[in-house]
Parts: structure tokens; sequence; C-alpha cells
């Protein structure tokens, strides 16, 4: 009886504005690029802005177009100029919404679920949440933070099921030191995971924190080679 093959985790870089990092995050050999929407994110650009930095993309690697509470007509519209774009929804948007948008457009869908650590379990039902989204390609899991789009915070993984019906996409707070241990506490919950990063992989900022919107290369390199090495180590156990 053969084994199956080991499972390569997929990686998304988001909130991406400069042709220098989507150069460096391609380089790397990332598999999907996010470009944010959301006027109110410092990593916003225009849907234009957008489709040029995606013109920049080679074959398969894939463009997403992150949204959060745009009408169905502006999304379709900004996914109009990006071929082969996914959309992503990280606002208040109903399973209606985000299916009339992939109907209209033609493309699939990634919904973003935001777990919040202190109601104890009392919060987002992720069980019930895919199969509400049933016809979403993933569910993007982040934290839970005031407004809207990613906050850079880490939730506690051990808090969702040990069986999720859907391929899932783990974001909020990854960097090269812990993406290891989110691979190995995830993969076995699922039917696929995936890896988004964005404030784990920005410049420093003097004083502290990160240039939000500005990528660093090294830290780029550093963060995919942790999610193969991860990839390699589990597939050591099989």
């Amino acid at each position: 009886m053969s084994t199956p093959a080991p499972q390569r985790t997929r990686i998304k870089i988001c909130g991406l504005t400069r042709e220098a990092d989507v150069h460096a995050a391609v380089a790397a050999g990332v598999d999907a690029i996010g470009f944010v929407l959301y006027a109110a994110s410092p990593r916003a650009v225009t849907p234009a802005r957008a489709a040029d930095l995606a013109r920049l993309l080679p074959p398969f690697v894939t463009p997403v177009l992150l949204f959060v509470n745009h009408s169905t007509e502006d999304a379709v519209a900004a996914l109009a100029l990006v071929p082969g774009a996914w959309a992503q929804f990280h606002g208040d948007e109903t399973a209606a919404h985000c299916m009339a948008v992939a109907r209209q457009s033609g493309r699939p869908f990634i919904r973003a679920a935001r777990i919040d650590d202190s109601t104890a379990g009392e919060g987002l039902d992720l069980l019930e949440y895919a199969q509400h989204y049933s016809e979403a390609q993933a569910l993007l899991l982040d934290a839970h933070v005031a407004g809207y789009g990613g906050g850079g915070k880490v939730f506690n993984w051990s808090l969702l099921p040990p069986n999720v019906d859907a391929h899932l996409v783990l974001s909020g707070g990854l960097d090269s030191a812990n993406v290891g241990n989110g691979i190995a506490l995830l993969r076995p919950r699922c039917r696929t995971l995936a890896i988004d990063v964005s404030s784990g992989v920005e410049a420093d900022a003097l004083g502290g924190g990160t240039l939000k919107g500005i990528k660093d290369p090294a830290k780029i390199h550093q963060f995919v080679a942790a999610v193969r090495a991860a990839d390699h180590h589990l597939a050591g156990k099989h």
C-alpha cells in the first residue's frame, strides 16, 4: 500500500504595494499575492494600482483582491481589471453577496473568518461557518480585531475544531518563528492548509513596529524557508 504524497503548504503574501516587493515574493516562490482594496487600510491600493502590480506576476502565481463591504458592482469591476484574480472577503459580506460576485465575475472566492479568543468557544462556530460559506474555495482564519482587515494578531489556534471540512488559510500574526507551529497544529484539522502573511514579512520601522505595506525581501525568504522546513518535518513523520 502506497503512502500519500506529503502536502506542500501554499503561501500567500498580502498587502503588497510596490513592484520590488512583488518581485521579491515571486523570487521566493510564493503561490499568491494579495492586494488590499480597503481604502481605510494603510496597505490599501486602488484597483488600477493592483492591476499594474499584478501584471508583473508570472504564470501560476495568483493575484488576490481583498474586499471589505464593497458593493457587488465595485468588486466585479475591480476583478475585471485583474485577469485571473481571486476575491477575498473580509467584511460583513453574506454568502449570497459572495456568490453574486463569484457568479458575475467568474472568479473563486475566499471568505475570512474572524476568530475571537476571549469568548472561550462562545463566538464564531467555525463548523457552521464553513457550512454557510460552503461555496468558498477556502476559509481564511484571522484574529478578531477592531475594524476590518488583518490586525497582525495571533489567535489561539488550539481552540479550533479538530475536524473542519474545508480548505483553510491560516493568517494573523504569522512570522518565520511561529508559522511552523501553526502548520503542525492545523494541517490535521482540515482538508488542506495554506498560509497568509502580511506584517510578519514587513520591513522594521525605526522605534519598533513595521512599515505597513513595505516588505523585507530577507524576511520573505526566511518565512518561505520556515514553511518548507515545516512541510519537510511533517513529511518525515509519515
